[in-house]
């Protein structure tokens, strides 16, 4: 195993992951902060209501992710192949459908809210008009709600989460701005509640749009010339991911009936605090899938094996023993945090919500292992695979396990089940595994279960750390060996290692020096169907070489040499910055 690339990704990794755990949390604090008035300013109803409507909101996130998943997980892939303009037509599609999707919500909740057909959702006369005026007004956030989640990926792809982490916190103040003035100054009610939470959703999208709008932006929303046959992967390849969610939407409808029998209003109160309070706690996990998914795809396209396996050995390395350690934290902070919504310690939802942050907590880190599993499967097109761990994760265990366990555990059956719904989905991975490989598996790889043709294989490729310039010097010498045990001439053997010296002793002397972070170059070398392919990969500042070959007339013909003499005599060069990192590759 090569513990530098390990290294690499790894920082990449948790360099990226705060970012992306604050995009999964914007949902998240916006469904705390309903809460918080809901069940502080209004009462039990308003806070059913917003139970209630959990698996609608559900149902709207699994179409979302359907279409966010499949376009980041194809674009990463021709982001790993520089092919720019089929991620301008996949951005332009997902836009397009999300809209498309978002007028057919709309026209659904205006319908049920207008017509007071809620009885779809419950019987109780108590929160029927309530749970109508909150679906109505619910309609102004859909399309904000589901645009802004497509924008996400495509701003990580420009380098410019940024912009995602200004909209997030923008989304956040609004939030609570509006519901304060709606719910507290207006007395609007429910209706305060929803349009609050829509409004804030505008804020955020807004936010994030206007980047596309200026000139630095490569990506732009492009109507012409679009090839309408490319719906067709984002469909099939975004479906898996998207299955959980629309699995956990119909669960999410089962354990409300349930709950509304055997634990009435209050029991479907608690649930849906301890479950929207949660969901501020799960964008962690759902963070890390977001980085790992990009990092994935990329390694994906690029049919780079080492990095693919490495991002599910930061996975059990880093992100298991953060989820952990947050898990005990809930636990013990369990009653401060369930009299953030009821301030009443006897009132049963109290006692209900308390057992479920003492329990639920405990099922996150199989859901990391199930999500990062189901993503890579997603990306290389295992669909029976990754629909079974979907139906088992998203509705199956949970609401089996609760339905034979609620008469005698009451709502801890819900939070048992989902700590059984992670042993189960964690033992089907391990099953599968042990399967294909017709043995137990000893490692992430074999976990993983990648195929045997995907890459180079190991005595087919070097690589090679480099952290000084006098180990570019040294490595050199390694990369014209390799070459020759390839059989490879020795013309382009001094080619490959002079490529390494000009473009490597580059970096080191210009990159390492213009912050006071430490700065290491990853290196790999491939022998493919007769060429060598020299990648150079670095976390310095963003940097083109291709760019210093442009020499004019007044210019001096000695400036950067090294590297137009490079440019001259390589088959081909490709540049990229991916995720932060400087990409360059080079075919000899």
């Amino acid at each position: 195993m090569d513990k530098s690339n390990l290294r690499v990704i790894s920082k990449l990794m948790l360099k990226l992951m705060p970012i992306q755990i604050l995009l999964a949390a914007v949902s998240a604090v916006n469904n705390i902060v309903t809460s918080y008035f809901a069940s502080n300013y209004i009462g039990i109803s308003a806070m059913s209501a917003v139970g209630l409507y959990s698996p609608i909101s559900m149902l709207m996130g699994a179409l979302s992710t359907l279409f966010a998943g499949g376009c980041a997980i194809i674009c990463g892939k021709y982001l790993g192949r520089n092919e720019n303009d089929k991620i301008q037509n996949f951005m332009s599609l997902d836009l397009i459908i999300s809209s498309i999707t978002a007028a057919l919500f709309i026209a659904f909740f205006v319908i049920v809210g207008t017509f007071d057909l809620t009885w779809i959702f419950t019987n109780d006369p108590a929160i029927k008009p309530v749970f109508s005026r909150y679906i109505l007004w619910q309609a102004l956030g859909v399309l904000p709600f589901m645009l802004g989640n497509q924008l996400a990926p495509f701003l990580a792809m420009e380098n410019r989460s940024k912009r995602t982490l200004a909209a997030s916190l923008a989304f956040i103040i609004a939030n609570l701005v509006f519901d304060d003035l709606f719910i507290k100054v207006f007395k609007l009610e429910e209706l305060g509640l929803a349009l609050a939470s829509s409004l804030g959703l505008w804020v955020f999208f807004l936010v994030e749009a206007q980047y596309f709008t200026t000139k630095r932006s490569m990506l732009k929303l492009r109507v012409r010339s679009l090839d309408w046959k490319d719906l067709s992967p984002i469909f099939v390849i975004g479906f898996p991911g998207a299955a959980s969610y629309l699995y956990q939407t119909a669960r999410g409808l089962i354990l409300n009936g349930l709950l509304e029998v055997h634990s009435g209003s209050m029991g479907i109160s608690a649930y849906a605090a301890t479950n929207n309070f949660m969901g501020l706690f799960w964008a962690v996990p759902s963070g890390m899938l977001a980085v790992s998914r990009l990092v994935m795809s990329v390694s994906l396209g690029e049919e780079d094996r080492q990095s693919l396996v490495d991002v599910m050995r930061v996975m059990f390395r880093r992100f298991i023993p953060i989820v952990i350690a947050m898990n005990v934290f809930i636990a013990l902070c369990a009653h401060p945090f369930t009299w953030l919504f009821f301030k009443d310690t006897s009132m049963p939802a109290y006692g209900m919500m308390v057992s479920g942050l003492r329990i639920i907590p405990w099922c996150m880190s199989f859901s990391v292992i199930y999500m990062h599993f189901a993503c890579y499967g997603q990306a290389i097109e295992r669909h029976l695979y990754v629909n079974v761990l979907a139906f088992l994760d998203g509705v199956a265990c949970v609401a089996g396990f609760t339905a034979l366990l609620i008469g005698s555990l009451g709502i801890d059956a819900v939070y048992v089940s989902n700590i059984m719904n992670g042993l189960v989905t964690t033992l089907v991975i391990i099953g599968y595994a042990w399967i294909k490989k017709k043995r137990f598996p000893k490692d992430a790889e074999d976990l993983m279960v990648v195929p045997e043709n995907f890459g180079a294989a190991e005595e087919d490729r070097i690589d090679i750390s480099i952290r000084t310039k006098e180990e570019v010097v040294s490595l050199s010498d390694k990369i014209r060996d390799f070459c020759t045990s390839k059989g490879i001439d020795k013309k382009r053997s001094y080619y490959a290692a002079l490529a390494l010296e000009e473009m490597a002793g580059n970096i080191v002397e210009h990159g390492f020096e213009k912050d006071s972070r430490k700065h290491s170059i990853d290196v790999r070398v491939v022998y493919k169907d007769g060429d060598v392919i020299l990648r150079i990969k670095d976390d310095c500042i963003p940097f083109d070489p291709g760019e210093r070959t442009q020499i004019s007339a007044n210019d001096d013909i000695t400036k950067n040499i090294g590297i137009r003499m490079v440019y001259s005599l390589m088959k081909e060069i490709d540049y990229q910055n991916i995720l932060g990192l400087n990409v360059l590759t080079i075919k000899i």
